[in-house]
């Protein structure tokens, strides 16, 4: 259990407590160009470069050979290290931050080090906490697979026969996975402005039905030769941590290009992250069941218990050009059929080799109100109602300039939330080709 007090003020609805200490990248005011790792706590920020090189690991002697990986502009050696390592450093970390610490001398009681080390977040910047070797989006949401399936095909067709056997996925792009915060330029593409005619012929255009996904993010610690999968039993010490994911989506030309082989252009222009990673350990309090799947899955699916997803409050905000706001979404993690062990034992049954700092996407996270969808697509019926925003305006789909603001969190108890913070990104005009 994490020490429930800190020394250092964290206000009570942060989403970094002590309970939390997550991992992500950072540059300063004063090094701007060096990037490097640090842990988020409160409204602070812990540089773990300029910890370390106070002797701030000098109590954890078992991590003193590992220092060289908090110099690095990724956190990818860090991950390397393994879970056992990551538990380690995070539950050091939590007894240096907490009231009753046995080594008040190390940062607590130590002026100097505080002021070279522990650095307000908001003299910070984040940058991409990994190197994604590889992303792959799976659709893992039951929900909003049968949402969107009825749309297309009814209720009564609206899952494939596969869907409940099998976790599916697509292999996404992670040249265009971004931080929160970096706009997003709307795609160009092939679109159909009648659907209906025929014959279907396609039109150049900005996309017009610009789309969210709400999704959770999971970073890979370390992987497989290939050949060799992952047993099922050995895939949670795989997992790195979690992010926050909006894997924006031009809906019009997904639905033009997706027969036969599925999503491309429509998906690769942009996916956005949150840039603090969640440790698996710190949302180990808050496991909760997968959706119930009353399939026969095969044996290597078959995990040991059933509550393998996260009990995850989330929500997604839009903002407006004029300032506007609108919760337009609230909805939980456990709305999946499918856990992220089960994906990797998965992705990796043929032989494919996962890597340190690749990314899996959940696929959309949707509950089954009205008030708890993780797609503008289903919030308007696939078009065919306005979603109500503040300051009297409406949508269907994304205008430029506004903004999409994803958080997440887990607790119920102030001062021990364990938080995502935000994954955010405004829309920006398509490009104009002369």
């Amino acid at each position: 259990m994490a020490p429930s007090r800190s020394w250092l003020s964290i206000s009570a609805d942060s989403h970094f407590s002590l309970g939390n200490i997550p991992f992500g990248i950072i540059t300063s005011r004063d090094s701007q160009n060096e990037k490097r790792p640090a842990v988020a706590i409160g409204d602070y920020v812990l540089d773990l470069r300029a910890f370390a090189a106070g002797n701030g690991f000098s109590a954890l002697s078992s991590f003193k050979d590992h220092l060289s990986v908090l110099s690095q502009p990724t956190l990818n050696a860090f991950a390397a290290l393994g879970r056992p390592v990551h538990r380690e450093v995070r539950e050091y970390l939590q007894e240096i931050f907490s009231d009753a610490t046995s080594h008040p001398d190390i940062l607590k009681d130590n002026a100097g080090l505080k002021k070279s080390a522990l650095l307000p977040k908001h003299e910070t910047k984040t940058h991409l906490p990994m190197q994604i070797g590889d992303y792959t989006d799976f659709y893992a949401g039951l929900n909003h697979a049968f949402n969107v399936g009825t749309m297309f095909r009814g209720p009564a067709n609206a899952l494939q026969p596969n869907y409940k056997h099998v976790p599916i996925g697509y292999h996404g792009r992670a040249s265009s996975v971004v931080i929160s915060g970096t706009p997003i330029r709307r795609p160009n593409g092939q679109i159909l402005l009648d659907p209906t005619a025929d014959p279907k012929v396609p039109t150049f255009s900005p996309c017009r039905r610009l789309d969210i996904e709400l999704e959770l993010g999971c970073f890979m610690c370390n992987g497989n030769e290939m050949g060799e999968p992952i047993p099922i039993k050995k895939a949670a010490d795989s997992i790195f941590g979690f992010v926050l994911m909006n894997d924006w989506s031009a809906r019009d030309i997904q639905m033009w290009e997706y027969v036969p082989l599925g999503p491309f252009n429509s998906k690769n222009f942009g996916t956005t992250i949150s840039a603090w990673v969640v440790l698996a350990d710190a949302l180990e309090p808050f496991r909760a069941p997968k959706l119930a799947n009353e399939t026969a899955i095969l044996d290597y699916l078959k995990e040991d218990r059933e509550d393998t997803v996260y009990d995850i409050n989330l929500e997604v905000d839009l903002t407006t050009a004029e300032g506007n706001t609108t919760t337009i979404s609230k909805t939980n993690g456990k709305n999946l059929l499918w856990s992220f062990t089960q994906m990797i034992a998965h992705h990796s049954i043929g032989g494919c080799p996962l890597a340190t700092g690749d990314l899996l996407g959940s696929g959309t996270i949707s509950g089954t109100g009205e008030g708890d969808l993780g797609s503008m697509l289903e919030m308007n019926q696939a078009g065919k109602k306005d979603i109500m925003l503040a300051g009297m305006e409406v949508r269907k789909f994304l205008k430029d300039g506004d903004t999409i603001t994803i958080r997440g969190i887990c607790g119920g108890e102030p001062g021990a939330y364990v938080g995502f913070g935000e994954c955010t990104g405004t829309i920006k005009s398509a490009v104009v080709l002369t």
